[in-house]
């Protein structure tokens, strides 16, 4: 008998999903290291393990590509809570998935896409961000620190993030960010229009971030003086819409669900 997976995206930031109720796996960083590697494993950037707490709700326990554990993912959760709603542990509408970042209260939609309420998007500070390759090699640019239950650091700017090179980790200030950072370059489109490019620590650059582009919102806002307001994100891998109040933010997009299969015992033995 082999290991039940799953594997979804949202906006093209794909997981393995491992449904775990009983939290029997011993989930080490090799494993997920593997697991997540694109040409020895299924390829991902996180794996999103699926374990009922004796109390509580549902939790995602969620890892980086590298085996890092990480607080939150915002893309991760709408994945997660559809994975719920089509293993029939939850139903259509709204329930709550637990995190490290604490509970999410989420709304499951019949057209496949989630609303996760992401908790309080918080301005802590200002940074900036140097990109190390590529035509802006050496270049700081200034970012506003923003907490949404895991740390970022959003840097709008008038350069294209078309133009930038993400190859390898934006420097930071590790005093600002001792566990690092995942770093957003965002381009204002419009009113309440953006778009934006990330470097996921952990990771790399990804075709999507949910919490990135929770941060890149409240970085927007804070720039022009506002605490709450509304606007829709271009990603990579599709669109997202963000709305930011004065105590929380919910985060709206499509999740998809788009395989399923066994793990061999004996290829995760080996690891």
């Amino acid at each position: 008998m082999g290991i039940e997976f799953l594997k979804g995206h949202g906006t093209e930031n794909d997981f393995i999903v491992l449904p775990d109720p009983d939290a029997v796996l011993d989930l080490t960083e090799a494993r997920v290291r593997a697991l997540c590697d694109r040409r020895r494993g299924l390829g991902a950037d996180g794996v999103l393990r699926v374990v009922r707490p004796d109390r509580g709700p549902w939790f995602m326990d969620y890892r980086n590509a590298d085996g890092s554990i990480a607080e939150m993912c915002g893309n991760g959760v709408r994945v997660f809570a559809r994975y719920l709603v089509e293993a029939g542990l939850e139903h259509e509408g709204g329930f709550v998935i637990g995190s490290r970042a604490g509970e999410r209260p989420v709304l499951a939609h019949p057209d496949g896409s989630v609303t996760v309420d992401m908790g309080p998007a918080l301005v802590t500070g200002t940074g900036t961000a140097t990109l190390g390759s590529g035509a802006f090699d050496g270049v700081a640019f200034d970012g506003v620190a923003v907490d949404v239950g895991n740390p970022h650091l959003a840097c709008v700017t008038d350069v294209p993030v078309a133009e930038l090179d993400l190859g390898s980790p934006p420097g930071h200030d590790p005093a600002l960010f001792p566990h690092g950072v995942n770093v957003e370059f965002v381009n204002v489109l419009g009113d309440g229009a953006l778009r934006m490019r990330v470097h996921e620590r952990g990771v790399g650059e990804t075709r999507s971030c949910g919490t990135g582009t929770v941060a890149a919102v409240a970085a927007w806002l804070h720039g022009t003086g506002q605490q709450a307001g509304k606007a829709t994100v271009d990603v990579l891998g599709g669109q997202v819409t963000v709305v930011v109040e004065e105590e929380t933010a919910t985060l709206t997009g499509p999740a998809v669900l788009l395989a399923r299969g066994e793990l061999d015992r004996d290829w995760w033995n080996s690891l």
